[in-house]
């Protein structure tokens, strides 16, 4: 399987099965519709806009415009609008028109979005944080090569775990939260690549996932089609007490680590693994033109899946330092994920049988609440499996056998959907507003800004549908609350809070001076200083002198209070997982479907034989246009808008309406009665006027 296209979301989840042998196209062909060729599905405009476009795009000079007949849309900005709602509903009925000549020149493109500004500012995190041999363009200046002897200073191991990213404000490598982190910024990449790439960050967003999963490569035998171990861990932190050199205990630049750094195996692993799994995979769809690195890391995700299956047990158990830092609560939520994401890179039904597998989702949790049902984080991914596999029954439908369990999905995720909104009080919430998905516990900013990308995420899958929102028991909401969910969350981290703090390191005016992270901390002034002579560093009350651009700490408690202290790790530590999803909130509600949804730059061409031939409209239209349907404020009165309304309307849809309104008004239903009167009585002097307009208003 392959997976292609380029959408306004980014690259959609297709199956094409082209990788598949005849013999399991035959085998499959009862039980796996969605690895048959796409050519056979008859989809409607707005699935097609998902499934299309393919490899074949790649190198080709892009267009810089979208012809769509009588309509010529900027293709960027088509991306990002295509299938977004067309207006709030509460505006239903009526679009306000601005006609206005066109220069010749291309329009500027708008000022970047908060969002957008902030995911800059997010994605610069994790140069911050890798280790390895630094590349020249990494723009973190008081940054160099660290943990060059990472795999060989343990005698016990002795192979090269040179590479990778740290986890936090520590030189710990923890394999199961960077994992996910790789998994959340895949996924974001292939629903958004468009908007990655509007935003200029495609290759750079890119390069972070590929230098992660090239660290996980090295972890395990990845050439190899059985493995009896990986590497899950690179330090140590301070879980024993005393005095020995760690990654806890010392205060040290990564620079300037002199101490034994040991590496943890574990032989089973399940959650790991196929965490593990779940990344190389995605990643692999965020490479699939690179054909060959693609089907390596395909290749490794096989391999690590079937370890995780036939090993089973827990990473983090007997007391070890994961347990400590990141203990896995359980691998049956890794099973559902990892199988989901398996089965999207492979197009191998045996693992979406596995995916949907009733009793695998009752381990998993998936049919009992909890306090922690519908949260998302690097312990429990099953709320992400949940929205993943409702994408792949939403724009695929694969049908018998696993019909019944993706509706049970889909019907899930509606249901946590419904949790995050305030309305039903599912979660508490600070006076701020800050939901509390983890129950009022340090650290809550990593579990909202995955919620925060899944709402946003599925309100694009819904509006991509052409539905236009869901029920929540007998009450119908517009997609529109799932991202004004989303966008709150958002906006509170960004500073719209009752601290008046961005905690996004560099954001906005005021942000976290004191941010518990070693490299930032110590001065790149030539003195190495060992592991206590950092602590200065770590207990001085001044600033960090480098800050640490992007970085989101771990954010306010449950009454909206923060302490910018940097040995408070509860408020001031930032983490992989927690910046890889706020990436991936900040690029979901990034461009203009957050507050500049107008801006569409999109032109109507007068159509041919009609008095408005010649005339290049822009939309939104304020430019006078003389048409019974069209009033001196603009307002445009159009069947599918007056009776057939509904958020889920996609602007090509409406803005081929108001083509075929230009070619044959309707002077029955008239906004003027007086031209409507002129339309019908005098069609000649109506039409003179209109070529009149046309000519004064409407060329140059």
């Amino acid at each position: 399987m392959s997976i292609y296209g380029r959408d306004p979301w980014g690259g959609p989840l297709e199956i094409h099965a082209d990788s598949a042998t005849d013999d399991d196209r035959s085998r499959n062909l009862d039980l796996d519709r969605a690895a048959l060729s796409m050519t056979s599905r008859q989809l409607d405009e707005t699935q097609q806009s998902w499934l299309l476009a393919g490899p074949g795009d790649k190198g080709k000079k892009k267009k810089k415009y979208v012809d769509l007949g009588c309509l010529i849309v900027s293709r960027k900005i088509f991306l990002w609008t295509v299938g977004a709602v067309v207006a709030a509903a509460a505006l239903a009925g009526l679009i306000t028109l601005i006609v206005k000549t066109v220069p010749h020149h291309h329009r500027p493109r708008p000022p970047p979005d908060n969002y957008t500004l902030a995911l800059h500012k997010a994605l610069m995190f994790f140069n911050a944080q890798r280790s390895g041999r630094i590349p020249k363009h990494n723009n973190v200046s008081w940054r160099g090569n660290s943990g060059m002897k990472d795999g060989f200073s343990d005698p016990s191991y002795g192979r090269s775990l040179v590479g990778g990213f740290y986890d936090a404000g520590d030189a710990i490598k923890f394999n199961f939260p960077a994992s996910f982190a790789m998994t959340m910024l895949s996924w974001s990449v292939i629903e958004y690549s468009a908007k990655y790439e509007a935003a200029g960050e495609l290759v750079h967003v890119k390069e972070i996932i590929k230098w992660g999963v090239d660290y996980l490569l090295k972890t395990f035998n990845s050439s190899a089609d059985t493995i009896d171990r990986v590497a899950a861990q690179v330090g140590q932190g301070a879980t024993s007490g005393g005095t020995n050199p760690n990654d806890h205990y010392c205060w040290t630049r990564p620079e300037d680590i002199d101490y034994p750094r040991p590496v943890y195996v574990c032989h089973s692993c399940s959650d790991l693994t196929a965490e593990m799994a779940a990344a190389l995979a995605s990643a692999s769809i965020v490479f699939k033109d690179n054909k060959a690195y693609s089907q390596k890391l395909v290749h490794g995700a096989a391999t690590l899946w079937k370890f995780a299956r036939e090993q089973r047990g827990r990473y983090s158990e007997g007391g070890s330092d994961a347990s400590v830092f990141y203990n896995s609560t359980s691998y049956w939520d890794e099973f559902v994920w990892g199988g989901a994401w398996m089965y999207l890179a492979t197009g191998n039904s045996s693992y979406l049988q596995l995916s949907t597998h009733p009793k695998l989702a009752k381990h998993a949790g998936a049919f009992w609440g909890g306090p922690d049902y519908g949260v998302l984080s690097w312990d429990n991914k099953l709320t992400g499996a949940q929205v993943l596999l409702s994408r792949l029954r939403l724009f695929l439908s694969p049908g018998y056998p696993y019909e019944e369990m993706l509706r049970t999905f889909h019907n899930q995720t509606g249901i946590i959907m419904c949790s995050y909104l305030p309305v039903f009080n599912s979660f508490n919430r600070t006076k701020g507003g800050l939901i509390q998905l983890n129950h009022g516990r340090p650290q809550p900013l990593q579990y909202v800004v995955n919620a925060a990308f899944l709402a946003s995420l599925y309100s694009d899958y819904l509006e991509a549908a052409d539905t236009p929102g869901w029920y929540c028991g007998p009450n119908f909401f517009p997609t529109g609350a799932l991202r004004d969910f989303a966008r709150t969350q958002i906006d509170y981290i960004l500073g719209k809070n009752p601290k008046k703090m961005s905690y996004v390191v560099g954001f906005g005016q005021r942000y976290p001076k004191h941010v518990h992270h070693r490299g930032a901390s110590i001065p790149k002034n030539g003195v190495k200083y060992n592991c206590k002579g950092g602590w200065k560093w770590r207990d001085t009350k001044k600033p960090n002198p480098h800050t640490i651009i992007g970085a989101m700490v771990a954010g306010p408690d449950k009454h909206d209070g923060f302490h910018d202290i940097r040995t408070n790790y509860n408020y001031t530590e930032p983490t992989l997982a927690g910046n890889a999803g706020l990436v991936a909130a900040l690029v979901a509600l990034s461009g203009p479907l957050g507050e500049d949804m107008y801006h569409w730059q999109a032109t109507i061409m007068g159509p041919v034989d009609s008095p408005y031939a010649g005339g290049i409209f822009l939309v939104s239209f304020k430019t006078k246009v003389f048409h019974p349907n069209i009033n001196s404020n603009g307002s445009i009165c159009l069947d599918i808008l007056k009776e057939q309304w509904s958020p889920a309307l996609t602007i090509s849809k409406v803005l081929l309406s108001i083509c075929s309104l230009l070619t044959d008004p309707n002077p029955d239903d008239p906004l003027v009665p007086e031209i409507a009167h002129m339309y019908k009585t005098d069609r000649a002097k109506y039409e003179t006027t209109a070529r009149t307009w046309t000519q004064k208003y409407a060329t140059n």
